[in-house]
């Protein structure tokens, strides 16, 4: 019997580590994911003002399973009646039971020019590609010298580029002018994604006025009013303009026009939304609180829609993830078992999830805000938090010397 994780996100590593516990050894594991390793993402935006987080937050997928076998393949399709997966390996992978937890990409919604101008955030190379357009658009040369100690240049910056020892590139600035910079999209991705430019700039010296643009009439506006009201108060602080209730209705070059005017935008950052990767053909199916996709597949994370035990629908998240992935794990597991001992007597009652979250963290540069219950948290107890989250996940799944790296790095930043 085979068992499959399709992706080796959040969702897929901790089912794919749970199932390698409770099924039997006669079971066949399979991991398949388009890359080798595993990215803490909701760590991505640290990339554009810190590149040396890149090699703290991807773990090899080798490091992080006993038994299960990894495969590295694109996955072109998934077709959940005939348990088949088409990959770009000119294979076809049939399962027995799966997990499929591809997650999703960034959304254009067919907005003009969105697709050819907006950086997406997916990625560690999707957030140096923005970290150059910013150094491109501001006439700023970047060398990369990893030989060079950072700490010995703290000492002596040139006149008018300031150099934070724990940036990876030395710069010099040349025909440096003011950049404009519009960042789409005002949930945690945009906001952190605007607070690193803002932290970045500042470090560098490049003058920037930098723009958060928002379709809602608040930021964070999926979260509680205190929490956005915290969010805000960071951004302001962190020199960051905010245009809610602003829908952004066509990209240019140099510019990205709204129902309420058009901004200037030597670079322009979208993080506007979320659809399902194009194994899914682009959608994100409707899923129930069992996460159950026709008899023998699951849908986890991002990649599906769920509604929760309480009929809630479940958020696009990290936090949520992992913990639907236990669930899955568990009901994959009673399915296999049944199987294996001859499937009498009735199927096993599948455990539905309940979508309980303790609160929310997200950065703004070198502030952090966190929602705990009904209170929020600044200063240097959310700080704490956030470097908690992070590495408890690394720790989670076995990898020990990169989570304590990962707090070392968090603290750091905020000192």
């Amino acid at each position: 019997m085979n068992v499959t994780v399709f992706g080796a996100g959040y969702a897929g590593v901790t089912l794919a580590q749970r199932l390698e516990s409770s099924l039997d050894s006669d079971i066949d594991l399979v991991v398949i994911d388009k890359s080798d390793t595993h990215l803490l993402k909701h760590e991505i935006h640290r990339v554009i003002r810190r590149p040396q987080v890149a090699d703290i937050i991807e773990v090899p997928l080798s490091d992080l399973f006993d038994r299960a076998t990894v495969r590295t393949a694109h996955i072109h399709d998934i077709d959940i009646e005939t348990q088949t997966a088409r990959l770009n390996t000119g294979t076809t992978h049939q399962y027995d039971y799966a997990g499929i937890c591809l997650g999703s990409v960034t959304a254009d919604y067919d907005i003009p020019g969105v697709a050819e101008y907006g950086l997406p955030l997916n990625t560690t190379a999707d957030a140096l590609t923005i970290r150059t357009a910013l150094f491109e658009a501001a006439g700023v040369t970047t060398t990369d010298d990893s030989s060079t100690d950072l700490s010995e240049q703290r000492q002596g910056p040139t006149p008018d580029v300031q150099i934070h020892s724990d940036q990876h590139d030395s710069i010099s600035a040349e025909n440096r002018g003011s950049v404009d910079i519009v960042v789409g999209g005002a949930g945690l991705s945009g906001i952190q994604v605007a607070g690193e430019l803002a932290a970045l700039t500042r470090e560098t010296g490049i003058q920037a006025d930098i723009t958060l643009v928002e379709q809602q009439p608040t930021v964070a506006s999926n979260f509680p009013e205190n929490f956005q009201h915290a969010v805000r108060d960071a951004l302001n602080n962190n020199g960051v303009s905010i245009s809610t209730a602003t829908t952004i209705e066509r990209a240019r070059e140099d510019a990205v026009e709204t129902n309420t005017g058009t901004f200037a935008a030597d670079v322009f950052v979208w993080t506007g939304g979320i659809r399902g990767t194009d194994a899914m053909d682009k959608s994100r199916p409707m899923v129930k609180s069992d996460l159950r996709a026709g008899t023998r597949t699951f849908i986890v994370g991002d990649a599906g829609r769920g509604i929760d035990a309480d009929g809630e629908p479940i958020p696009a998240s990290a936090a949520a993830a992992l913990r639907e992935a236990r669930t899955v794990a568990d009901n994959i597991s009673q399915l296999v078992a049944y199987d294996t001992n001859g499937a009498d007597g009735f199927e096993p009652r599948l455990e539905p999830y309940r979508f309980e979250v303790p609160g929310w963290i997200v950065t703004v540069g070198d502030d952090t805000i966190a929602q705990l219950g009904p209170e929020v948290l600044t200063g240097s107890a959310a700080t704490a938090m956030k470097a908690s989250v992070g590495a408890g996940h690394l720790s989670s799944v076995g990898a020990l010397s990169q989570a304590a790296e990962l707090v070392d790095a968090e603290i750091r930043s905020s000192t």
